[in-house]
């Protein structure tokens, strides 16, 4: 067998297994280097009480513990739905090179996972938004940033 789909078997084998232990949505996820398994988790989010806490988030987390840094690239993430934007987001700042996934966001929104709204929200403009936005102190916001970039022995990222 291909071991991508035996990666992505993997994966969906621990989201069925977290789903019927009731500790976490039906969600489960890998992250693969070099073909090896670095990181597998599931989504904790009812079980830990963090709304961050899905199965991406976890192994991105696992995996730059297990490698001692906070950029995967070389990595791949094989998980068992499309990644939610969050999810999205945080594989681009781990610098993970490729996604692979099995259900899409319409199979999860059909299974009461709905993330549209978030979609949405990203079209509308910030004074229009669900969650109200407002800028405050932003010279001394600025400031705090144009500072970070003299510090000459920061660690980018």
């Amino acid at each position: 067998m291909d071991k991508n789909k035996e990666f992505m078997e993997e994966a969906l084998k621990i989201a069925e297994s977290n789903m019927h232990h009731l500790t976490g949505g039906p969600f489960g996820a890998l992250i693969v280097k070099n073909g090896t398994i670095i990181a597998k988790a599931v989504n904790t989010v009812t079980r830990v009480n963090d709304p961050t806490a899905h199965a991406e988030i976890n192994a991105i987390r696992l995996a730059a513990e297990s490698l001692g840094t906070f950029n995967l690239n070389g990595c791949e993430l094989y998980t068992s739905c499309e990644p939610c934007p969050m999810c999205l987001a945080a594989v681009y700042w781990a610098r993970i090179d490729k996604i692979y996934f099995s259900g899409n966001r319409l199979d999860a929104k059909n299974a009461g996972f709905d993330d549209s709204f978030i979609y949405d929200e990203f079209d509308r403009p910030v004074k229009n938004r669900k969650v109200k936005i407002e800028q405050l102190l932003p010279e001394e916001g600025k400031t705090v940033l144009e500072q970070w970039t003299m510090i000459t022995d920061r660690v980018d990222y």
